[in-house]
């Protein structure tokens, strides 16, 4: 096990005193050789005491300037060969070492994520979950399906830009344009709670719309606010 590549997982937290115990816990069960670092945004509950008491014992940074500047100091603080950014509510698969040293041995292959599923067994959840497979075809992905790359790779793209939305789409379009990648399988699992409200079209639609005004040079910014008036 010593000689197996070491994985470093980052977390970026803000307000997650309700889900930061649970995927703790979730990374301590799994097998391989994991490091965890939590890279708090300055949460104002007990998101920081929570994962700094925890028996896991990850490493915990603290850091202002939105999620990019989190992932980036996260990612600064890792000695892995790979890193992973992990959503607060989503779990990796069980298997996720075991997919990640594979990858890793081949040369060729840079990043990826892995295959998403919403979790519950609702018709919500499922066509979400269909969705998202048919973008991830596209090689359009983001954040919450567990996005990883190899540390070299992560250096050379120059980290996630410090966007107020989309850095996480930014950062998977720069990865497939710089050499191939891979979705790995799973799969991992995200929360569709925060998204039930919305409903399946608006959900969706939010997702395509934002997407292209994005690529049509819309400001950051004016995005921003746009997502929060659609959800």
């Amino acid at each position: 096990m010593s000689r197996a590549p070491l994985v470093s997982v980052i977390i970026p937290t803000l307000d997650e005193a309700g889900e930061i115990a649970a995927v703790l816990d979730h990374l301590a069960g799994l097998g391989g050789r994991f490091e965890v670092i939590v890279a708090d945004g300055g949460s104002t509950d007990e998101t920081v005491a929570l994962a700094r008491g925890h028996g896991s014992h990850p490493r915990v940074v603290q850091t202002h300037g939105g999620r990019a500047r989190q992932l980036n100091d996260g990612a600064a603080q890792a000695g892995g060969e790979l890193l992973v950014f992990l959503h607060a509510d989503s779990r990796l698969p069980d298997d996720a070492h075991v997919s990640l040293a594979a990858a890793l041995r081949d040369p060729r292959i840079r990043g990826g994520n892995f295959v998403l599923r919403f979790d519950g067994a609702d018709r919500f959840s499922r066509t979400l979950s269909r969705w998202y497979a048919v973008q991830r075809r596209a090689g359009i992905y983001y954040g919450d399906s567990a996005v990883w790359v190899r540390r070299a790779a992560f250096e050379g793209l120059g980290g996630y830009r410090p966007l107020p939305i989309m850095d996480d789409y930014d950062f998977v379009r720069r990865l497939e344009r710089s050499g191939a990648t891979v979705c790995l399988p799973g799969p991992a699992l995200t929360s569709a709670r925060r998204w039930q409200q919305a409903g399946v079209a608006r959900t969706v639609g939010s997702w395509v719309v934002i997407r292209w005004l994005y690529l049509a040079g819309v400001p950051p910014r004016r995005l921003a606010r746009a997502y929060r008036i659609i959800r």
